[in-house]
């Protein structure tokens, strides 16, 4: 093996070096802990209860109105497994989902709702559904 001489000028570029790779390193450190703290701050944001809320109270977007309405669909059919549920927020925004159970199939019918009303003709049953989620 050979014997391996540095020179007092290349040992001096070697320690520059490993001087700007520390610096880097620990600014590159520094940036982390900095990203980091914001995730935090921003994760203690979302948890706190109530910090996404209009003036301290209950989100007016959030889905909190349900209502589930269970009927015979047809008059040879017992056990109400039929059903009609509305799910919307404070200003009526939301969806009625609707599942009529027959003999030999089931149908599932999903309409939007806006304002408290759907662009599509809404059965007895849906509008019970809004009515009863509507006083809870």
């Amino acid at each position: 093996m050979p014997d391996l001489q540095l020179t007092r000028d290349t040992l001096e570029w070697v320690a520059v070096g490993a001087v700007v790779l520390a610096a880097l390193a620990f600014l590159l450190v520094l940036l982390a802990l900095a990203r980091l703290r914001a995730l935090g701050r921003r994760v203690r944001r979302l948890a706190t209860p109530g910090a996404r809320t209009a003036a301290g109270g209950i989100d007016p977007r959030a889905l909190r109105h349900v209502s589930v309405v269970r009927y015979d669909a047809f008059g040879d059919m017992g056990g109400r497994l039929s059903f009609s549920a509305a799910v919307f927020d404070a200003q009526g925004d939301g969806f009625v989902i609707s599942s009529i159970n027959g003999r030999s199939e089931t149908r599932t019918y999903a309409k939007a709702l806006t304002g408290y009303e759907s662009d599509h003709t809404l059965s007895p049953e849906e509008l019970q559904a809004i009515r009863d989620a509507r006083e809870e």
